[in-house]
Order: C-alpha cells, then sequence, then structure tokens
C-alpha cells in the first residue's frame, strides 16, 4: 500500500521544460496550477552531458513559491554541493546511486541538514542496488528516461522497477517516484504498479491545455 493514504499521485513538474526567460513566473504559474511540488534537476555537465542551474537560481526562486522544492542532484559530487542547496531552500535532495561511493554518508548529511533524503536510480541500474539503503531514505526516484535530456520517451521496463520498489516497501515508509517520459497516457499505470510522485516536464509546461488542466490529466 502507498505510504499516501488516497493514493492520489503527487505531480511534480520538472522545471527543465519551462520558460527559463520567465522561471519566477513559470514556478508561481504550475504552483497555482495545483502543484504541491516543484521538481529542480541540478546537472554538473560531467554525471550528465548537460548543465542546468544551481544554488543560486534555486535561492532566487524560493520566495516565488511555497510548493515542496524537490532537488535532484544529477552530479558527481553531491556532498560538495549540498550545504548550497540546504541554504538556497530546498526542501528534499536526491542523489544518484551511480553519482557517489559514499551513498549512506551523505544520506546522513541531508537528514543531518534537516531535509528529505532519496536516492534515485537510472534505466540501467537494477533496483537490488537500493537495498541497502530502501531502510534510511524517504523516497526513491525511478528515472524512467536517461538522464540529462527533458523530452525524452519513456522507458516501458521501469514499470517493472516501480512495482518491484512497491513489492519490496513493505512497512517502510519511502515514497516511489518517476522521472522521464511521464505522460497522461501512462501516468495510470505507474500509479497502478505503485508510484507516489509523478515528474513531468513537457506534459505539464508543453501539454495542450493549460497547466491547470495538464497537471490534472496526469492525475487521471
Amino acid at each position: 500500500m502507498s505510504p499516501l493514504a488516497s493514493h492520489r499521485p503527487i505531480i511534480a513538474p520538472s522545471i527543465l521544460t519551462a520558460d527559463y526567460a520567465h522561471l519566477a513566473r513559470e514556478v508561481r504559474a504550475v504552483h497555482d496550477a495545483g502543484a504541491e511540488w516543484l521538481h529542480l534537476d541540478v546537472m554538473d555537465g560531467v554525471f550528465v552531458p548537460n548543465i542546468s542551474f544551481g544554488a543560486d537560481v534555486v535561492r532566487k526562486l524560493r520566495p516565488h513559491s511555497a510548493a515542496v522544492f524537490d532537488l535532484h542532484l544529477m552530479v558527481l559530487d553531491p556532498a560538495a554541493m549540498i550545504p548550497s542547496i540546504v541554504a538556497a531552500g530546498a526542501d528534499r535532495i536526491t542523489i544518484h546511486v551511480e553519482g557517489t561511493i559514499h551513498l549512506h554518508r551523505i544520506i546522513g548529511q541531508i537528514h543531518d541538514a534537516g531535509l528529505k533524503a532519496g536516492v534515485a536510480i537510472n534505466p540501467g541500474t537494477p533496483v537490488a542496488a537500493l537495498e541497502a539503503v530502501t531502510d534510511i531514505v524517504d523516497q526513491v526516484l525511478v528515472m524512467s528516461v536517461n538522464p540529462g535530456f527533458g523530452g525524452q520517451s519513456f522507458i516501458a521496463s521501469s514499470l517493472d522497477k516501480v512495482a518491484a520498489l512497491r513489492e519490496r516497501r513493505g512497512a517502510r515508509q519511502y515514497l516511489i517516484c518517476v522521472d522521464g517520459g511521464v505522460k497522461p497516457d501512462n501516468a495510470a499505470a505507474l500509479v497502478e504498479a505503485g508510484a507516489d510522485m509523478l515528474v513531468a516536464g513537457s506534459a505539464v509546461f508543453q501539454g495542450a491545455g493549460t497547466y491547470a488542466e495538464n497537471i490534472a490529466a496526469l492525475r487521471g
């Protein structure tokens, strides 16, 4: 069973596909449209090919929204970046299993700062790689595309990973999150498989309707 009593999925718009010329306006708009969380992808150009933004952008956006700021660090040295991200106003920080050899230490670093901690796995990484830390994390993020670019197609085998995480969860209370290629046509299947939170960029910011309509379509 999901930790969320109603199993109503959290929708976290990814600002990676928002209008960067008007980010503050975009952040306010999607929050007003019903998004409880905002997903902010920090990329270093090493762990993933692209560079996005860092703590300064997070700090400048923070006054414009009361939404949960969910920071996804696609970086090779998350420990060095976490203090500035915390100070900028993050609420939750997710790091990659593949991005550090000191996973327990960095999860502890995030918790010691008073934030919720998550771990992410790339499409080529098995769910078993998370087994040693699922007792101490607040969320697990399944990448359903290869990280680093917006607008990619959903990798169907991600559904199996979500279902496996739900089966393994038992009494543990981590959220199961999915990021990449999430659209209205696969959102219901992901929630049925066990997803608690859906990250969506293109489906929200470039969908056919208003932001509120696009978010509602993802909720089903």
